[in-house]
């Protein structure tokens, strides 16, 4: 594929409209990929306003991108009209304070998490690391609060944290989720596995049903319904009051107090699930999954609103 002028023109428009622009999988609500995730996790905690693409809804622009930027990845981050680089290179320029300064916010230093490792999960950690002692532990906390361990070679701009004998390397944005966390091991049905206590981890996303939906927006409470499917679905059948998750609609939530009430919806209440905890891991208290989503509304509450 050769990068047309029309093309060409497109990606420089959309480069030049906005300060922050960053090329992705899936949106910032709902990221499609662990690297566009990172990265949406990282800008998130530096700035409250950039532009995403989602790669994946225009494949012309997917390829095109890595054309223009002459990188082969996504995601990929532009910077007042700068290309920055992918994941890997904006965790590295995160780490060191330099995205910091290029966003136009003052760097923060990232003290090693206070961790707790039990001698059990000691034990099974020191003998991964022996079986490969050219990698590292790392531990990842997404911005869903999934906590995944890996062996890989240190990058050297991990934060560095450990205890009973153990180093474990976290990437920044995990580093800032892992203070006090606790990891242990036990014994299963399935054999041993471990089992993390992090006591930053926010409380679940609780499901909502319909039932309890149309009580609260009958009795006039105050609360935010958002609608995460595509324009396409909501053109089919929509519940009265619910508003499209798009870029204008997560500005708008970044402005509510974080004890305010967001419920979620899609078609049957999977997509919905996925954005509340990508809100939930932003600080909200209140967050809700419609369960059945607009199919359960058209079954249950409104039989007027068609489905499909």
């Amino acid at each position: 594929m050769s990068l047309s002028s029309e093309l060409r023109e497109r990606i420089e428009s959309t480069i030049g409209k906005h300060p922050v622009v960053l090329f992705m999988k899936g949106s910032r609500a709902q990221p499609q990929c662990g690297f566009s995730a990172t990265v949406v996790s990282i800008l998130d905690g530096i700035v409250e306003d950039y532009h995403t693409v989602d790669v994946l809804s225009d494949p012309e622009i997917r390829e095109g991108i890595k054309l223009f930027s002459e990188w082969p990845t996504i995601p990929q981050l532009y910077i007042d009209n700068e290309f920055v680089g992918g994941c890997d290179l904006v965790q590295q320029l995160y780490a060191a304070g330099d995205l910091h300064r290029a966003l136009g916010a003052e760097p923060v230093t990232i003290e090693p998490p206070n961790v707790t490792i039990s001698e059990p999960a000691a034990a099974a950690l020191r003998d991964a690391a022996a079986q490969r002692p050219d990698l590292a532990v790392h531990l990842k906390i997404d911005n869903a609060w999934n906590h995944q361990f890996n062996l890989a070679p240190a990058r050297g701009h991990e934060i560095r944290a450990g205890d009973n004998g153990v180093e474990i390397l976290f990437d920044a944005a995990s580093a800032k989720r892992a203070d006090g966390l606790r990891l242990d091991l036990v014994e299963t049905d399935d054999g041993p596995g471990f089992v993390i206590d992090n006591p930053n981890s926010p409380a679940p996303v609780a499901q909502m049903s319909v039932g309890e939906l149309k009580g609260r927006l009958d009795a006039g409470e105050t609360l935010y319904l958002f609608d995460v499917r595509e324009q396409a679905e909501r053109d089919i059948a929509a519940i009265e009051g619910a508003r499209l998750l798009d870029e204008a609609a997560v500005s708008f939530i970044d402005t509510l107090p974080r004890d305010a009430t967001l419920v979620f919806h899609c078609h049957s209440g999977v997509r919905s699930q996925a954005a509340a905890e990508y809100f939930r891991g932003q600080g909200f208290t209140e967050v809700y999954n419609l369960a059945g989503g607009i199919d359960a509304w058209s079954r249950e509450i409104d039989p007027s609103v068609p489905r499909y």
